[in-house]
């Protein structure tokens, strides 16, 4: 069954900049630029006036439409980015081995050492536009932060994901960097 016409709007909020050009939306912040792409998606997505944006589908099906609500949440997490940032927390956790965090090259890049004492070293870069540092009032807590949620996020799960524990019971062994809280650099009011 297809639905003639689905649309939905998002509101810019003050102090945003909001742009559409052939499916690239931009938006400028506070904290700067972000940009993201939906060419990839069969949808309409324009601007009727300056503080609207307009994503609309005609003639989807439920899979289709379904696309459309999606979009309008990316964008929000665009106008959230540029104004208040995303940070995550995360943790070392360790039953004997102390996990060692060093971070260089400016908070792009992170290498963790002794983990379940081993000798090798995990390298892992951040995403452009990325920060990590070791949390000033919690010890073994690492603060990922950045504008675009995408990255942040992906930029945690591949720190997690470098202190998988390999040929031992995962029940067992539960040491790792997990992440332990999900939120904003700017805390809003």
């Amino acid at each position: 069954m297809k639905e003639i016409n689905s649309f939905q709007l998002v509101k810019v909020p003050e102090g945003i900049d909001a742009s559409v050009k052939s499916g690239v939306v931009t938006v400028k912040g506070s904290r700067g630029t972000l940009s993201k792409s939906f060419k990839h998606l069969a949808l309409d997505i324009y601007m009727p006036d300056k503080k609207t944006i307009k994503v609309e589908r005609w003639f989807g099906k439920k899979k289709q439409l379904a696309a459309v609500r999606t979009v309008c949440s990316h964008i929000q997490n665009l106008f959230k980015g540029v104004t208040l940032g995303f940070q995550y927390k995360m943790r070392a956790v360790y039953a004997h081995f102390p996990i060692n965090c060093a971070i260089s090259e400016g908070g792009s890049l992170i290498e963790v050492r002794n983990f379940l004492g081993e000798k090798y070293i995990r390298k892992v870069r951040m995403a452009p536009g990325v920060t990590v540092e070791n949390s000033k009032g919690q010890k073994d807590e690492l603060v990922v932060s950045g504008n675009s949620i995408d990255a942040v996020s992906q930029s945690a799960a591949l720190i997690q994901q470098s202190t998988t524990v390999k040929n031992k019971d995962i029940r067992k062994f539960l040491d790792g960097l997990y992440v332990s809280e999900k939120g904003t650099v700017i805390v809003p009011e």
